[in-house]
């Protein structure tokens, strides 16, 4: 016997002994593939796609949106800031408060709702809601104090939108509470009264609306029913707000 059949031999033995080791008495034998003009032969088959997630879109981040908006100069606002008021909060808030435009403190201390305003918006939130004021996101249609806190006129807003849709698309918010006239009108393209609407929902990008009185309007109108009725337009957007996904 020659030596390269010995070794064949041997490898065979010693890969039987190694199946039976491994508890395998049988091999079956493959069956033979059809030839491609054997009328018998089945059609190939493609094989079945893979489903793919679609892409979703990729969201900006806050710190992006606010390096976009950079030392801005885009209007006349700029010309009397003492700096720019962004936004302040929780970057994933549920709910997001819009309100006009930084008033004196808001623009020395750079923070939106900071003055007297901005203490009762705080104790609505917190006292009333029982939320804390960080859990929410709070900020305003332009980023500048207007001079003697004039309304913001409309190439100012339009100026300031796309940062305060940057806003928006990076928060994700569940809920809106515009924050008196110019913010109600601003999202829901149209000049409205705010003592019509508020209260009723509405949409902007596909997110619910609650418009409310601004807690500035609140405060000089400090009567019993304007307080109730602030107050049941943000228990009604807190409970949306909190409502599971659908």
């Amino acid at each position: 016997m020659s030596e390269t059949l010995r070794g064949l031999l041997a490898s065979a033995r010693a890969l039987v002994e190694e199946l039976a080791e491994e508890g395998i008495d049988r091999i079956e034998r493959a069956k033979e593939t059809p030839g491609a003009g054997d009328s018998l032969a089945a059609p190939a088959r493609a094989p079945a796609p893979v489903e793919q997630a679609a892409p979703s879109p990729s969201r900006p981040t806050l710190e992006e949106v606010r390096a976009v908006l950079g030392e801005c100069t885009r209007c006349r606002l700029s010309q009397g800031r003492t700096q720019i008021v962004f936004g302040d909060g929780n970057p994933h808030a549920k709910l997001l408060f819009v309100g006009e435009g930084p008033g004196e403190q808001e623009d020395l201390r750079g923070i939106p709702f900071c003055g007297r305003a901005g203490e009762l918006l705080t104790s609505m939130i917190e006292k009333g809601l029982g939320i804390a004021r960080s859990e929410v996101y709070i900020c305003n249609i332009v980023k500048c104090r207007p001079p003697n806190n004039r309304t913001p006129q409309p190439d100012e807003v339009a100026a300031c939108r796309p940062f305060l849709d940057g806003q928006i698309e990076a928060i994700g918010p569940r809920v809106i509470v515009a924050l008196g006239k110019p913010a109600a009108s601003l999202l829901l393209a149209r000049d409205i009264a705010i003592t019509k609407i508020r209260g009723t929902w509405h949409e902007y990008r596909g997110i619910p609306v609650m418009p409310t009185f601004h807690p500035a309007f609140v405060l000089r109108q400090y009567t019993p029913e304007n307080r109730r009725l602030v107050w049941e337009d943000l228990k009604a957007a807190l409970a949306r707000a909190q409502d599971p996904p659908a």
